[in-house]
C-alpha cells in the first residue's frame, strides 16, 4: 500500500487527526530505501556515538558498521547473497545486531528465531522460510544439530554471549569448539572477513524485496511468516520517530533493550528505531529484574519499552517502589493488553510518560500509539500513526462499519503492511483484501479517533449466547489486593456452551483461596461473567515477547 493510495480516503474520516500531539505530520515523505541504510547513516554522520553497551563492552557506528560488513564479506565468500533467508537464533547481544544487519547489507532476508526453540521448533522453521544459514548460541547447537539433516541448512554459525561482553572468561567456551563442515564459530568469520572481498551493493526494490521473516500465530496453531519488505520497515521506524521525536530534543535517545530483537516490537521500534535517531541500545539478554535495574542505575537510559508481564514484576520490587525508575522519560509497553490497574500503579512510582500502543507482525509492527502531550486515554491504545487508515466492521457483516462506539472487527491499511504470508497464498488472502489488513482483533473507536482493542475474535468466550472477554475478567482479577497476574479462558459447558475459567498467580506472600477471587469479582462484573473455576499457578505461560499462551491455558 503506497502513501498516495492511503491518502485518497477523506481526511474528514479521519476523526483522530484532531487528537494528534503538534509535532505529528498526518502524511510522511517515505523513502524507497533497504533497511541497511540505517546504519549507513548513523555510522556516516555519528561515527563515534555508541550504538550498543552489552555489560561492559561499548560499541560505536563506526565499529558496528565495519564489524557488519566484515560478516557481511564472509557470509559472502560462502554463497550467501540477495533473497537468501539467514536465521537469527539469538538472545539480544551484539552479534544479534552484527549477524541482522551482516544480512541486510548482502540484500538476504533476516529470520528471527526464539532461542529457547527446540529442535522440533528449529527444524520446522528452517524447512518452512528455506533457511540457508542460522546463528546460534555455543549452547544451543545441540538443537540445531539434532535436527540438521532434515533441514537446508548449509551454515550453522555458534557464538557465546562472552565474547562481546567485556567480561573475563571470554573466549573459553569458543575455544573448546572444533568446526567440522558448515559449522562455524562467529568469531572465525570475523576473522576470515578481514580478507574477503567486499560484494558490490545488491540491487534492491524497497516495495517488492523482502527484508525480514517475522513469524507470528504460533500461540494458536502453526507459526506463519509475515513477509516485511524494506519499505515496510522503513516506513513504521519513520512512523514512530515521528510519533515521538519530541523526546530527542535535549539529547540522543538511549534505551534499555531488554524486550527480544527477535521479535517485531524489539525489531522495528527498538533496534531499526534506535539505528535511524543514532540512539544507543543498552541490550540486556534475558529478563532479569536485578539486572534491569542496576543498568538503569548506570546506563541512566531516557526510553524503556516493556510488557505487561514485565511492568507487573517490575512493581513487586522494593528499588522500583522507591523510585529507582523515575529518571526515565518515556515508557512504552505493547504485544498485550496493559491491565489499568497495572499502569496505574507504575505512573505512581514514576515521572515519564506512559504510553500503550497497538500493533501486530504483519504491520511491522506498529500501527497506533497514544499521545505524550495531547490527552492520553487510559485503557487506550491511542490513535492510527501517521499515514495509517483504519476501519472498524460487523462482525456480521464485513461490509458494513460501525458507528463511534460500537464493536467490530478492526481493519487497517498503510506503508508498513505486509506483502503477504511467506509460501501462503490462501492465508494471505483471508488477511489482505481490497487493501486492508483483517486483524483479527475486536474494537471500538471512540468520537476523538481513540482505539480500543477489546479482545482477539478468537479468544472471546460465549457463555449462554453472551459475549464474555477475557481482558474484562481479568482487569476484575487485577484489582483483588493479592492478586499479581491473571488470565481467563473459556471452559467447555454442556448447557451454556462456556463457561470462565480464571488462571490466577498470587503476589509473593500473599494467599487467596479461589471462593475469595470468585466472591472479589462479585463486586466488579456481570455474574454470567464470573469464574466458575479458578486455578493457581505460580507463573502463567508466556511467548517472548510476553504474551499469554491462552492455548496452553485451556489445554
Amino acid at each position: 500500500m503506497t502513501v498516495e493510495k492511503n491518502q485518497q480516503m477523506p481526511e474528514a474520516h479521519r476523526a483522530w487527526f484532531k487528537s494528534y500531539d503538534y509535532w505529528v505530520p498526518r502524511h510522511v515523505n517515505y523513502p524507497h530505501q533497504w533497511v541497511y541504510r540505517f546504519l549507513e547513516m548513523a555510522a556516516l554522520r555519528n561515527p563515534d556515538r555508541l550504538a550498543i553497551i552489552f555489560y561492559e563492552r561499548q560499541i560505536n557506528f563506526r565499529e558496528l558498521k565495519a564489524q557488519a560488513e566484515r560478516l557481511g564479506a564472509a557470509l559472502a565468500e560462502m554463497g550467501l547473497g540477495k533473497g537468501d533467508r539467514i536465521g537469527l537464533m539469538l538472545p539480544n547481544c551484539p552479534q544479534y545486531l552484527i549477524a541482522f544487519f551482516a544480512s541486510q547489507r548482502l540484500g538476504a532476508v533476516s529470520v528471527g528465531m526464539n532461542p529457547q526453540y527446540v529442535g522440533r521448533e528449529v527444524s520446522f522453521m528452517a524447512n518452512d522460510a528455506g533457511l540457508k544459514a542460522i546463528f546460534t548460541l555455543d549452547t544451543l547447537l545441540p538443537n540445531v544439530q539434532s535436527v540438521w539433516a532434515e533441514t537446508p541448512l548449509q551454515h550453522v554459525v555458534y557464538t557465546n554471549l562472552m565474547d562481546y561482553s567485556g567480561l573475563d572468561g571470554s573466549g573459553q567456551v569458543e575455544a573448546a569448539k572444533n568446526e567440522t563442515a558448515g559449522l562455524h564459530s562467529f568469531a572465525s568469520l570475523m576473522e576470515r572477513g578481514e580478507s574477503a572481498p567486499m560484494p558490490a551493493f545488491p540491487p534492491i526494490e524497497a516495495e517488492a524485496d523482502i527484508a525480514a521473516l517475522q513469524y507470528t500465530g504460533g500461540t494458536t496453531g502453526v507459526p506463519k511468516a509475515a513477509m516485511l519488505t524494506h519499505y515496510n520497515l522503513v516506513a513504521n521506524t519513520l512512523q514512530g520517530y515521528h510519533w515521538g521525536k519530541e523526546y530527542e530534543h535535549d539529547e540522543p535517545i538511549r534505551v534499555l533493550c531488554a524486550i527480544p530483537v527477535f521479535h517485531s516490537y524489539g525489531m522495528t521500534s527498538v533496534m531499526l528505531r534506535c539505528a535511524h535517531s543514532r540512539g544507543t541500545l543498552i541490550l540486556l539478554p534475558r529478563f532479569n529484574i536485578d539486572e534491569m535495574l542496576e543498568a538503569v542505575e548506570r546506563h541512566k537510559p531516557t526510553h524503556f519499552p516493556g510488557v505487561p508481564a514485565l511492568f507487573a514484576a517490575l512493581l513487586q520490587h522494593p528499588k522500583v517502589q522507591a523510585g529507582a525508575m523515575r529518571d526515565i522519560k518515556f515508557f512504552g509497553s505493547g504485544s498485550a493488553p496493559l491491565p489499568l490497574e497495572i499502569l496505574f500503579r507504575f505512573a505512581a512510582v514514576t515521572n515519564g510518560t506512559f504510553g500503550e500502543g497497538y500493533g501486530l507482525s504483519e504491520a511491522s509492527p506498529q500501527t497506533h500509539g497514544n499521545p505524550s502531550f495531547n490527552v492520553s486515554k487510559p485503557g487506550s491504545v491511542g490513535l492510527p500513526i501517521p499515514d495509517t487508515d483504519c476501519k472498524i466492521i460487523r462482525l456480521d457483516d464485513p461490509t458494513q462499519e460501525v458507528e463511534p462506539g460500537e464493536e467490530g472487527e478492526l481493519l487497517i491499511r498503510g506503508p508498513q503492511v505486509m506483502k503477504g504470508y511467506w509460501n501462503k497464498p490462501e492465508e494471505t488472502a483471508l488477511a489482505l483484501r481490497d487493501g486492508w489488513l483483517f486483524t483479527g482483533d475486536i474494537a471500538r473507536m471512540d468520537s476523538d479517533g481513540y482505539f480500543y482493542i477489546v479482545e482477539r475474535k478468537k479468544d472471546m468466550i460465549i457463555v449462554g449466547g453472551l459475549n464474555v472477554y477475557p481482558a474484562e475478567v481479568e482487569n476484575a482479577l487485577y484489582r483483588h489486593p493479592a492478586v499479581l497476574e491473571a488470565a481467563a479462558v473459556g471452559m467447555p459447558h454442556e448447557i451454556k456452551g462456556e463457561t470462565v475459567k480464571a488462571f490466577v498467580v498470587l503476589k509473593p506472600g500473599q494467599s487467596a483461596t479461589a471462593e475469595e477471587i470468585i466472591e472479589h469479582c462479585q463486586g466488579e462484573i456481570a455474574r454470567y461473567k464470573l469464574p466458575t473455576v479458578v486455578e493457581f499457578l505460580p507463573a502463567l505461560p508466556r511467548s517472548a515477547v510476553g504474551k499469554v499462551l491462552r492455548n496452553k491455558l485451556r489445554s
